[in-house]
């Protein structure tokens, strides 16, 4: 098939090549304008752009693709079908009706759940067990076209927003080929959602990275995994911002005088756990600490303080030397 392919991050990219691979017509790469970057704020080509640059794709950045002109450009590639994944611009019903097939969506979650802006992200949040991927029929509502096609993906204990952003990615490059083959075949049945299981997956901001030691430890661990990339966990230690980099639901056992005694000699340090305040570092040991939340402990492994790089907690107390009943904020 003739395709125009809209996408923008890197999430997108593993599917244009798919397609590329798959011995599709690529009139075109539709994608976001070059944006400033770095202390030099140099111009920076998108990921989907560098790949389209690579294979030798006309590439098409318009500021808005719904203006005329835009919606022009698009209309002289004579594509067959628009293949949109993260592209970051609203389609016009001009546009969605365009193609003989329309514009294709590859969403990274298991429509009607999460629609919207970050479904990998509010997964991990939300604690959930499996996701996956959903090749969509664009409509002009938010993610709630016509199911294609859905793989599922399963979300391991110690997932992060990034290791899953990958997965999702790499199901979706090798879905999207699946579903234009059959598309062009008339080999599927779009499936209409359900309304009544849909939920939204609302964007990040950086009001979300302070962590709240009040919430329980299972609720913390979810919420730092799914924030790694972007705005990231963070509390305040001394003055300063600390960002939780990795971490870990701890048990909280009770020590005994003669635990903490022995742990003592060992170079480590110990308070007891029921005692203290939500937020309050309970325990210090050479390569983690341990914070008190509302409920549970957790273990606290790598940090980045702030202005300084992502370290180990082990590097991080050779210049920080914690100790039980401190407290973070």
């Amino acid at each position: 098939m003739r395709v125009v392919f809209m996408g923008t991050p890197d999430f997108a990219v593993g599917a244009l090549e798919s397609i590329i691979q798959a011995g599709h017509d690529v009139a075109a790469v539709v994608t976001q304008p070059d944006k400033p970057k770095g202390r030099g704020k140099g111009m920076q080509m998108t990921p989907v752009k560098a790949c389209a640059v690579l294979h030798e794709i006309p590439v098409f950045q318009p500021v808005k693709v719904k203006e005329s002109d835009a919606v022009e450009q698009l209309r002289k590639y004579g594509a067959d079908v628009f293949v949109v994944a993260a592209f970051g611009q609203i389609l016009s019903q001009e546009i969605l009706t365009m193609p003989k097939y329309g514009c294709v969506n590859i969403h990274a979650s298991l429509l009607p759940k999460y629609r919207g802006a970050a479904p990998i992200q509010w997964a991990i949040i939300n604690g959930e067990r499996t996701t996956g991927v959903t090749i969509m029929q664009m409509d002009r509502g938010i993610d709630t076209g016509d199911m294609l096609m859905k793989d599922e993906v399963p979300i391991s204990a110690r997932e992060t927003a990034d290791s899953l952003h990958d997965k999702l990615a790499q199901t979706g490059a090798r879905l999207i080929v699946e579903a234009l083959a059959k598309i062009e075949k008339g080999e599927i049945t779009p499936v209409r959602q359900n309304e009544e299981e849909s939920c939204y997956a609302k964007m990040l901001h950086k009001s979300m990275s302070r962590i709240d030691w009040q919430q329980d430890a299972v609720g913390l661990d979810c919420l730092i995994r799914g924030l790694i990339s972007w705005p990231g966990a963070s509390c305040v230690y001394r003055g300063k911002m600390l960002k939780i980099w990795e971490e870990e639901v701890a048990c909280a056992d009770e020590k005994t005088a003669e635990t903490v005694a022995e742990e003592s000699k060992n170079g480590q340090t110990s308070a007891p756990p029921n005692d203290a305040e939500p937020g309050t570092i309970v325990r210090v040991e050479k390569d983690s600490f341990y914070v008190q939340t509302g409920e549970g402990i957790l273990k606290i492994t790598a940090v980045q303080p702030e202005g300084k790089k992502h370290m180990a907690v082990r590097d991080f107390l050779l210049g920080y030397p914690m100790k039980a009943g401190e407290k973070l904020e």
